[in-house]
């Protein structure tokens, strides 16, 4: 009788010993869905970050061929300043996009000793 008794209660800790681990272990797994969601959105800014440099890209190449240069000036963000057919001074910002400037706005580039 007190070996059925030993045997029972170490079978008995055994088991809750198990269940308390095996719950304790018990991590929330990412469904399918929100793994997409998840890889969707940052395919998502990466397309957007290299849209935005290729079109940056192209139109600081247009403007270098079509307009020209306005030497020894810089834009507000360091950038070059193109005066087009137009003599309206622009630069281009991350995006592609032509910010036109206003003559208090333009400044002139720092000089570089040798």
């Amino acid at each position: 009788m007190k070996a059925k008794f030993i045997v029972g209660l170490l079978s008995l800790a055994l088991c809750s010993t198990a269940v308390i681990t095996s719950s304790a272990q018990e991590k929330k797994k990412e469904t399918v869905g929100e793994t997409v969601d998840k890889t969707g959105k940052a395919i998502g800014k990466t397309a957007t970050k290299v849209g935005n440099k290729t079109a940056e890209v192209a139109v600081k190449g247009g403007a270098k061929v079509v307009d020209q240069t306005y030497k020894g000036k810089m834009a507000p963000d360091g950038s070059n300043v193109y005066i087009d057919g137009k003599n309206n001074k622009y630069y281009i910002n991350k995006k592609g996009a032509k910010v036109y400037l206003k003559a208090a706005q333009i400044r002139n580039k720092p000089e570089t000793n040798p």
